[in-house]
């Protein structure tokens, strides 16, 4: 299990949330959604330590997780990448291999080779020479998913990966996260289309600057818990339309 405690964050002592604690279970696609500004990039920079929290703990299996980054595979927003960055995309895939080498090896042949495998599994193995920045915003997302495929991670966090891409994308992407799934792994995602969370997800944290809710999708994805995050109005237009189709 994953596991936040007592988490705050403050940006120039404006609490952005307090003593959040909140659990993410194995084998289970937990989302997280919440109104922009709501803290919910902030509480994964917070748990992999790229922001430092005023307070709190974030563990896994009762370790702290700062310790454990071999285990983590984290998706960062589009909007943060430096796509302008001299870097091909078969080498983008190839860098998911270097925390399982250590300092003073370089890959080899078999990190080559389960890089082109990763690249076929997300059917991107023609894009291997592109640079970066020429991707369209779903290929993108595809080949960071096929970075995370060959780091082999136990945790894997992705931060509004469905963005702007194509559904060609998103559906390739959803595939490869149930089979994570599956295969008892811990899978996190930001997300913003509430129309999908029923669908795509086990476990859901609705956020709005703190936990309002956290749990299975049947308990936590309800009308009084969207009017609390968002408003009343997106709560009814959400839940009239479900009731409408029943």
């Amino acid at each position: 299990m994953l596991q936040l405690k007592n988490l705050t964050v403050a940006y120039d002592d404006t609490p952005v949330f307090t003593d959040v604690a909140v659990n993410f279970d194995a084998g289970k696609i937990t989302g997280i959604i919440g109104p922009n500004g709501a803290g919910k990039s902030t509480m994964i920079k917070a748990m992999l330590g790229l922001i430092k929290p005023l307070s709190g703990t974030a563990t896994y299996n009762g370790q702290p997780l700062r310790d454990q980054q071999k285990r983590i595979a984290y998706v960062e927003q589009r909007k943060d990448l430096d796509l302008t960055f001299p870097i091909n995309v078969f080498d983008v895939v190839l860098t998911g291999t270097y925390g399982q080498l250590g300092l003073f090896r370089s890959p080899g042949k078999a990190e080559r080779t389960a890089a082109y495998e990763a690249l076929a599994q997300v059917e991107l193995t023609g894009f291997a020479p592109r640079q970066i920045g020429s991707l369209s915003g779903g290929q993108l997302q595809r080949v960071f998913v096929a970075r995370a495929i060959v780091q082999q991670a136990d945790i894997i966090i992705l931060d509004e990966p469905f963005v702007g891409i194509d559904l060609q994308s998103e559906t390739a992407i959803m595939t490869i996260l149930k089979a994570w799934r599956d295969a008892g792994k811990t899978i996190i995602v930001v997300h913003h289309d509430l129309n999908k969370v029923s669908r795509y997800f086990d476990d859901l944290v609705v956020m709005n600057h703190g936990i309002i809710d956290f749990g299975p999708v049947a308990q936590t994805y309800s009308a009084a818990n969207i009017e609390q995050a968002f408003s009343a109005d997106l709560s009814a237009v959400l839940f009239d339309a479900k009731e409408g189709q029943a």
